[in-house]
């Protein structure tokens, strides 16, 4: 696995943003940053001098497969390319595990979503083996139906909402 974090300019953020998606990246996160770059100049507005070595970038970070690193990379160059001093870098940073959160799950399995998945996503494996308990799976159950009955009762009074007068008139 690997990181790759691109630094692109503002105004090429939405063409590699739908480029990452119709390549399969399924997840990114994206900042507003400022840098330094080579082109050190000031403008004179009205009178006033502006410095506008500080410049406005996007970064773009993303955890891909090994396998799809240099697509990603390929991917991210032709959506942002302008031709321009100022285009942006691409930064390519190992990534030693990853761990989602909500299954537990580890390594590439983690980064993606994998249609050809046989588990059940609401099972919940104990620590250090591969079968549900019989306490977890109770568990489960129980905040389901607690869950479900809230919600029939929260809709029951929403419904019946309108059949209360208000105290103060």
């Amino acid at each position: 696995m690997k990181k790759i974090e691109a630094i692109i300019r503002k105004t090429r953020f939405d063409y590699v943003k739908e480029a990452l998606a119709e390549a399969g990246v399924e997840w990114l996160s994206y900042y507003e940053v400022r840098g330094v770059g080579q082109a050190n100049e000031k403008r004179v507005y009205r009178g006033v001098i502006y410095d506008t070595s500080s410049i406005e970038r996007i970064m773009i970070s993303c955890v891909v497969r090994a396998v799809n690193v240099e697509k990603t990379i390929a991917t991210i160059s032709k959506a942002a390319k302008t031709g321009e001093i100022g285009d942006g870098r691409i930064f390519v940073i190992p990534i030693d595990t990853a761990i989602r959160i909500r299954t537990g799950e580890r390594g590439d399995r983690a980064v993606y979503n994998a249609s050809d998945d046989s588990q059940d996503p609401q099972v919940i494996f104990n620590e250090g083996s591969d079968s549900i308990s019989e306490e977890d799976s109770q568990s489960n159950s129980k905040s389901t139906s607690k869950r479900d009955s809230q919600r029939s009762s929260q809709d029951n009074f929403q419904q019946g909402s309108d059949k209360f007068q208000p105290l103060f008139q």
